[in-house]
């Protein structure tokens, strides 16, 4: 496979356009943690941002949009002591005034606090943005994930960043129809979309703190159900299209890079494994795929050689068999290449596994039985900001549309035997239902 497009060093400085004007940061919500975000004064220079990702043991990435051509560097401080700190990158017009740096050289499962430089000035303000290293790769620990998708811009409903933010959550994964842009012909209206997201104070608050990572939808990569094909540079669009993406957000790297373009990428948190697939830059269903033949060997490469506790496997669109239209626009349309991500499950007696998906608008529970296995359960959340509503399903374990909705996964590894909970939230924060597994209870008889 193509070598992949590594964030911070590699990509340094991702590609893009011009941005417009900065939206000022206003008070928190009830609930938000008040050091998420600075509440005012963000400081001269950074339009948007910064955005945690690439968290590990050591260090993480974080980008930032400027309003300027201008060099970038972020310091990271334990108490009031520096730690360490980024080399410089720059942002330039030409790279939409993006940045991603990297910090390094840091303790694992440590509290910091960190400070954005741009031209050398603070940009952050007096109150610094914290986060928290992961702990080392395979450690048992307890942590909070957050999931969803379905996340159009209405500004009554951008309150959710902050409903999230009140939990804490270790990361945040983005699943897909994140922004509603519908022009995959059109890089500037893309642009518009992402800048209108990123400069909402409570996104802000929310990003700063937790790391982001993320994939796209039909209405993110394309219009309505679109499948990009398999060849990697035709049409021309989808390339664009993924290159805006990658200016956007804050990934560990982008599918197989320049020579492989993609959004699909990998990254742990302790002793759980995350694998977040593209499902539409290759898909064609008339040649039966949803990956592309890249993709999937990164997938089953990846997944057979994971010795986590947990594995997630997440899709901006429903694994199971009884999704809506058909199957039309899931792996229900494409049941040869599903059966042979499952199988392989199977037949490796790969334990842990959890799968995770959006697209519907609704939040839901599904079991996939599996004859030569164990029964596989998904979890599918995709109503965090947008109106439009689906109608539950009764073939599913629990299935609720009302309301604004994001999924909590729970993970409790110290556990003798590990378990995760899955939790299905709505904008004022009240869980609507939740469910434990075990490990024992996703493990090959």
């Amino acid at each position: 496979m193509a070598r992949t497009m590594r964030c911070a060093g590699s990509i340094g400085i991702i590609l893009g356009i011009a941005a417009s004007a900065f939206f000022l940061a206003q008070e928190p919500a009830s609930g938000a943690p008040p050091d998420a975000m600075p509440a005012e004064g963000t400081g001269t220079g950074l339009r948007a941002g910064p955005m945690l990702g690439c968290l590990a043991p050591d260090g993480a990435a974080f980008w930032v949009r400027t309003d300027r051509e201008a060099e970038v560097r972020v310091v990271v401080y334990a108490g009031e002591v520096p730690a360490a700190k980024s080399e410089p990158v720059r942002a330039t017009a030409a790279r939409d005034y993006t940045a991603v740096a990297r910090v390094d050289g840091l303790q694992p499962d440590t509290p910091y606090t960190y400070d954005v430089l741009v031209d050398g000035q603070s940009a952050v303000g007096l109150k610094r943005p914290t986060f928290r290293t992961a702990p080392a790769r395979g450690a048992k620990w307890k942590f909070k994930v957050g999931f969803g998708g379905g996340a159009r811009f209405i500004p009554a409903n951008e309150r959710m960043w902050d409903t999230i933010a009140s939990f804490e959550p270790t990361a945040f994964l983005f699943l897909g129809d994140n922004l509603y842009i519908d022009r995959p012909d059109r890089p500037d209206i893309q642009r518009e979309h992402y800048y209108r997201r990123q400069e909402r104070p409570e996104f802000r608050r929310l990003v700063a703190s937790t790391a982001v990572y993320a994939v796209w939808d039909d209405h993110d990569f394309g219009d309505n159900d679109c499948s990009g094909g398999l060849d990697p540079f035709k049409p021309p669009w989808k390339v664009e299209a993924w290159r805006v993406f990658c200016e956007n957000w804050n990934n560990p790297y982008y599918g197989g890079g320049e020579r492989q373009p993609g959004c699909w990428h990998d990254f742990s948190i302790a002793d759980v494994d995350f694998f977040m697939t593209d499902g539409r830059y290759y898909r064609s269903f008339k040649d039966g795929t949803m990956l592309g033949p890249a993709q999937k060997r990164w997938l089953l490469e990846k997944l057979k050689a994971s010795k986590a506790t947990f594995k997630v496997l997440a899709s901006g669109t429903l694994w199971t068999e009884q999704a809506d239209k058909g199957g039309k626009d899931s792996w229900g349309g494409v049941p040869e290449e599903r059966e042979e991500v499952l199988s392989l499950i199977d037949r490796e007696r790969i334990g842990g596994v959890i799968l995770l998906s959006a697209d519907r608008h609704r939040s839901e529970i599904w079991r996939i039985p599996r004859p030569n296995g164990y029964d596989l359960y998904e979890f599918e959340s995709s109503k965090l900001t947008n109106e439009h509503t689906h109608p539950t399903r009764s073939e599913a374990l629990f299935s609720y549309n009302k309301g604004n909705l994001f999924g909590l996964l729970e993970f409790d590894t110290t556990l003798a035997d590990p378990a995760v909970t899955f939790r299905i939230v709505n904008i004022e924060g009240k869980t609507i239902h939740s469910m434990t597994l075990k490990h024992s209870q996703l493990e090959a008889k």
